[in-house]
Parts: C-alpha cells; structure tokens; sequence
C-alpha cells in the first residue's frame, strides 16, 4: 500500500485563480508542466538503478514491480531492499522504510491545504504524495499551478518510475555485481541535482547543510530511517536560531 500520508478536509476552495492559462500572480501552465516534466522524468528514469537493485538483492520480478507500484516512494524502496540485501529480516527492513516515509505524512498536510482536492479524489492523489510532487507542488505560487505540478508530475513520475523499474529487474542479470555499480545512490542524487537549484536564500542553505550532518552524522547509530526523521529537525533549529538573531539586531 503506499506510504502514510495526510489528506484531510479542508475548507472550500477559496483561491482566486482563474480558468485562464495564467493565475493572477501565477506561471503560465506551459512553464509548470515543463517544470514538473523534468522532475517526473529525470527521477522517474532512476526506477531503472532500483530494479537493478531489488533484482540484485533476491527480490523476484514480481516483488520487485509490486514495490514500485505499490509503495511509490524511491528512498523506502531503496531502504527496504539494501536493507533485505544486508542480511535483515522482511519485518525490520519494512519498519525502517516506513520510518524513512512518514516524512510523506507531513508532505500530506500541507498539500491537503494547498491543493484542496475533491474529498474522492484524495485517496488516489494520496499515492502520488512523495518528495517530488511535494516540491513541485509547493514551489507554484497559486494553486491552479499546484494542482497542475502536482499532476503532472505525480502521472510522469509515477508511469516512468514504473517502466523503468520492470526495465531494470528484467536487465539487471547483464550486469553482473549490481553492488559494484553503485545505483542505489543514483535515486537520491538525482533529487539532490534537482533541489539545489532552489536553494537561494542563506537559511534555506543552512537548514540542507545541517539536516546532511545530521542524517549523515546519525547514520552509524541510529536504526535505518530514522537519521532521516531526525534531519527534519534542521528546520526549526536554523529558524529558532535566525529568530534569535534577528532579536538581537533589532534590541540594539
């Protein structure tokens, strides 16, 4: 089933988009479906180095495509199987990937709010409610471009992500140790070339900076996906310590 998120009621839409092809302070569509085009696609073509991976760890092809349609979410897929790869039981590996996704509940909060979907579509956009949409989504200044990254990339991500994965299962015995290729680390660094570009003002570098030395830091102690959880933590540090801040320039 795919990972837990949270979308819930929320009041009537009461943006003031319109039915045009621009909000009023908003991209035009073609600007947003070219943006979240290159995210689905880009990431979506990273389902190939976890076929690759899940066949290498012992997972069937069938096992292994149900994962991708079933969970949607890279970091967990990855996390489960390196996991299962490493020796661990079916239990403790799947409790580390759901402790890696609950980080999709919390994008589910703020999309539900966002978005404001229909409350019978909400089941199935709940799916695609993974890191990708999530910053896409968040990134369009009104929700007409929300709904429309969300979509797009949510479809494109999700039918690449897919197809690549069946392509890389199928593959995966041309090439030989799958260990020795490093593809498990293709899925995260593909995210991490994309979100970087965002990164433009002091705090928001702050927050990435620390939320890496603590995921990276915590890594060797901690169970798997917990680091994870742990680096979400950076945000409110890097704005508790800039309010700080702030406060003392503003009482001199």
């Amino acid at each position: 089933m795919a990972e837990p998120t949270a979308l819930t009621d929320t009041e009537t839409d009461t943006d003031t988009d319109t039915d045009t092809d621009t909000g009023t302070d908003g991209k035009p569509d073609g600007a947003v479906v070219r943006d979240a085009l290159g995210v689905g696609v880009a990431v979506g073509l990273s389902g190939f180095a976890f076929g690759v991976t899940s066949a290498g760890s012992g997972l069937s092809l069938l096992q292994t495509c149900a994962l991708s349609l079933l969970v949607f979410t890279g970091a967990s897929q990855f996390a489960l199987v390196g996991a299962l790869a490493a020796g661990s039981g079916p239990f403790t590996a799947a409790a580390g990937a759901f402790f890696l996704g609950v980080r999709n509940a919390f994008y589910g909060l703020r999309l539900s709010q966002l978005l404001a979907l229909p409350r019978a579509v909400r089941p199935f956009a709940a799916q695609w409610v993974i890191d990708e949409t999530a910053a896409v989504a968040l990134a369009q200044p009104t929700r007409r471009g929300a709904r429309l990254g969300f979509l797009v990339t949510g479809l494109s991500l999700y039918v690449l992500w897919n197809l690549t994965t069946l392509l890389g299962a199928l593959g995966a015995g041309a090439l030989g140790d799958t260990d020795a290729w490093g593809l498990d680390a293709a899925g995260p660094a593909v995210f991490l070339a994309l979100l970087a570009p965002m990164l433009k003002t002091v705090a928001e570098r702050a927050v990435a900076g620390l939320a890496v030395l603590l995921g990276l830091g915590l890594l060797p102690v901690l169970p798997a996906g917990v680091p994870v959880l742990t680096a979400a933590l950076a945000a409110p540090i890097v704005l508790w310590a800039d309010g700080r801040r702030r406060g003392r320039e503003d009482s001199r």
